[in-house]
């Protein structure tokens, strides 16, 4: 291959081109990125940047020197309009000729309507978002948090020890519920409560009122309203694949369609949040975790330069909310049986194991590092087939 074209600068596009110039690639490389900033780390953002702990220079992925090494075509600032045979289109009218397409271009948050353009309401996906919802935050502001998934209880939780006035809604009975069941996600709802978040559960947003362009309170579904200077909506997320319509490379609303070996034409492979890859064990699934995005970038790089190597990871993410830290391995479904095997929940520190049938589907731990161990081999044992 002469050229490969890597479309998302992002942990997942960086990643892959590293792995090719370590596999010895040394043709050309380009790596091309809406955003104008050089890769960067997207996990600290609702947490330490967003808190103020860190300064937006120490999420970069990679030093200047470092990034020269690669050799790369860094195309910042710059969008992919389309692909068309073997070029992608940029939406400056360059055409880029390629052996090798690798797509990376994440996803973008789901807001909702009746919001655009309304001060005050903010998603959290770009380094820009998380530095224009600090400044918000640094006024002290009544905020509302719409979704309580993983990035919305971490900016509950982040913007909380700032002493802020928080509340925190969701349709679902319990917080992270999709992400760890119910019974562990009324945890997560004590830990927010006992922490002074006004906890919203069961009742989505009918509308959200605003004076003067800016909001100034969210109506629930229930006809009750809450007022709110500040608004963070993190409600989930879209895989950017609209730049790729009438391309011929398979799309649908789970992202870009790829097989075992994430590839999803000759020549052209996804990675990152927006590959929905069929995992041998698991079925068709898209993983919007950081953990992810290194690994997976790794196998296409390897496939890319010929290797035939199915991609069946052991999903994992974490999350860090006050001074609690929740580490999830494996693919737990609705219905699986979980069993605290270690500690309790009163003393702070656990782990808890989902089975399926008496078989392992995943294991999380609750300030709990080392026990995890034993029960993350035995799920690796059950990837590797």
């Amino acid at each position: 291959m002469r050229r490969i074209v890597v479309v998302g600068a992002s942990a997942a596009g960086l990643g892959t081109a590293e792995a090719l110039r370590r596999r010895g690639y040394d043709g050309e490389l380009v790596l091309v990125g809406a955003e104008a900033h050089l890769p960067y780390d997207r996990p600290p953002l609702s947490k330490q940047v967003l808190a103020g702990a860190w300064e937006p220079e120490r999420v970069q992925l990679r030093t200047d020197e470092k990034l020269a090494d690669l050799r790369l075509d860094l195309r910042l600032a710059t969008r992919a309009t389309g692909v068309s045979g073997r070029q992608v289109l940029l939406d400056g009218g360059d055409r880029l000729d390629f052996d090798g397409l690798v797509i990376a271009t994440g996803v973008v948050p789901r807001t909702l309507p009746g919001v655009e353009g309304v001060g005050g309401v903010h998603v959290l996906r770009t380094l820009d978002d998380a530095l224009s919802l600090r400044v918000e935050l640094l006024a002290g502001p009544r905020l509302v948090v719409v979704g309580a998934g993983l990035i919305g209880c971490e900016v509950a939780a982040t913007a909380r020890k700032l002493g802020l006035d928080v509340t925190l809604v969701d349709p679902l009975p319990v917080p992270m519920s999709r992400q760890i069941g119910p019974e562990l996600g009324e945890l997560v709802a004590n830990m927010h409560g006992e922490n002074g978040v006004h906890l919203r559960f069961g009742v989505g947003v009918a509308s959200v009122r605003s004076e003067a362009g800016r909001v100034t309170g969210v109506v629930l579904t229930d006809g009750t309203e809450v007022a709110a200077d500040a608004m963070l909506v993190g409600i989930g997320s879209t895989a950017v694949t609209d730049w790729l319509e009438g391309s011929g490379i398979p799309v649908d609303s789970t992202g870009v369609l790829c097989d075992a070996r994430c590839s999803a034409a000759p020549g052209v492979y996804a990675v990152g949040d927006v590959a929905s890859w069929e995992h041998p064990v698991l079925g068709r699934i898209r993983l919007e975790h950081r953990t992810n995005a290194t690994e997976q970038a790794m196998s296409v790089a390897v496939n890319l330069l010929g290797a035939q190597q199915e991609y069946r990871p052991l999903p994992y993410f974490w999350s860090d909310q006050y001074d609690t830290k929740l580490q999830m391995f494996g693919w737990p479904l609705p219905g699986d049986d979980l069993e605290v095997v270690e500690g309790t929940p009163a003393d702070g520190s656990f782990i808890a194991t989902y089975r399926r049938g008496g078989e392992l589907t995943g294991v999380l731990g609750w300030n709990s590092v080392r026990g995890l161990r034993p029960f993350r081999q035995e799920l690796m044992k059950a990837m590797a087939g």
